[in-house]
């Protein structure tokens, strides 16, 4: 399948099985979803993220419990805004909204280099067991990786992370060069380490 039937495929599952949450509709969005939460509880446990100071998290919905849960943790947590219109917003303090507009207005202006990103979190409308994550088809998460990566602020130790619904979690991915693949997917039932993860 190519990367857009995928994407149509699982967007139309998620309506039909009722685990998609609003925003609506869901179609051309990274998918909130039932067990956003858990996943991210399941993610919180890890040895990884425990040691973690700072994670560059996308500004999507079903991710803004991984946002909660690094600022309640007292981490360092980096934003990259809306189509990176407003480029990327470094946010600390438990009582910092994890909505975009809670952190944009608490947040401050940081670029590529400033921080060390301990773990990079990106939303996704499917994932493979490999590794392998299809966005929205914007191609945004895997630019804001890159400028990071060049700029020394993300290396070979930084964990990459999503947070999916189970059933967004496939056989396979189509993928091309510059995508980004990811080491570990939580979901709201288990943690997946993919056969491209640093670990095995």
């Amino acid at each position: 399948m190519e990367k857009d039937e995928i994407r149509e495929k699982i967007w139309r599952m998620m309506v039909e099985k009722k685990v998609a949450l609003p925003p609506f509709p869901v179609h051309g969005r990274i998918p909130n979803f039932k067990g956003a939460r858990e996943a991210a509880m399941k993610l919180r446990n890890l040895d990884e993220y425990r040691k973690a100071e700072v994670l560059l998290c996308n500004p999507d919905s079903p991710q803004i419990h991984v946002r909660e849960m690094a600022l309640k943790d007292g981490k360092i947590l980096v934003v990259a805004t809306p189509r990176l219109s407003r480029g990327f917003i470094e946010v600390r303090g438990q009582d910092v909204s994890p909505t975009i507009r809670g952190m944009i207005e608490r947040g401050r202006p940081v670029k590529p280099g400033d921080h060390k990103i301990d773990i990079f979190v990106a939303g996704s409308v499917a994932v493979s067991v490999e590794g392998y994550r299809l966005g929205k088809g914007t191609g945004y998460s895997d630019v804001e990786f890159r400028m990071w990566r060049e700029a020394g602020s993300i290396d070979d130790r930084t964990l990459r992370v999503t947070t999916v619904h189970d059933i967004q979690v496939v056989e396979f991915v189509p993928r091309d060069e510059w995508d980004v693949p990811v080491d570990l997917i939580s979901t709201p039932t288990r943690i997946i380490w993919t056969n491209l993860s640093k670990r095995l």
